[in-house]
């Protein structure tokens, strides 16, 4: 019996360095929110029995596509779930991480055209910026000035 209640996991990470957050502006070739600036991260692919499958993702997707470490203390800051522009639903589960090491650059021009740091309050103001992105670093922000 087929389930058709299956989800796409996502993982992003809210990558932060003194008072900035690393966005990544998404490709005009993007399947999903092509073109609007979004954090870091992607699919979880290829999970057979694995453990911390999450925070593996989550690192490998950064190292791939901006070419940055993060340290290994992430920290849950919300989920939820879309219904992707492809038609495919999706669970996404976002992480405070903090930045370890690396120059930020686009490392996947299929995925990413460019990455900037902002402050939160230059992400609340940028109307480009998706409300459900600027949500999550509003509660980052919080989380990050209480570690």
């Amino acid at each position: 019996m087929k389930n058709t209640n299956l989800y796409a996991v996502n993982v992003e990470a809210a990558i932060f360095k003194d008072d900035k957050w690393l966005l990544g502006k998404r490709s005009e070739k993007e399947e999903h929110a092509a073109g609007v600036l979004s954090l870091i991260g992607g699919k979880v692919e290829n999970a057979r029995n694995d453990n911390n499958i999450l925070e593996k993702t989550l690192k490998r997707e950064i190292m791939e596509e901006v070419g940055v470490e993060i340290y290994d203390d992430v920290h849950y800051i919300k989920s939820s779930s879309f219904m992707a522009d492809f038609g495919v639903c999706v669970v996404d589960i976002v992480f405070l991480c903090r930045y370890k090491a690396g120059v930020p650059r686009v490392l996947e021009p299929e995925e990413l055209s460019s990455v900037i740091w902002l402050t939160i309050d230059e992400i609340v103001a940028d109307n480009n910026i998706p409300e459900y992105t600027k949500e999550s670093l509003k509660i980052a922000e919080c989380m990050r000035l209480a570690l």
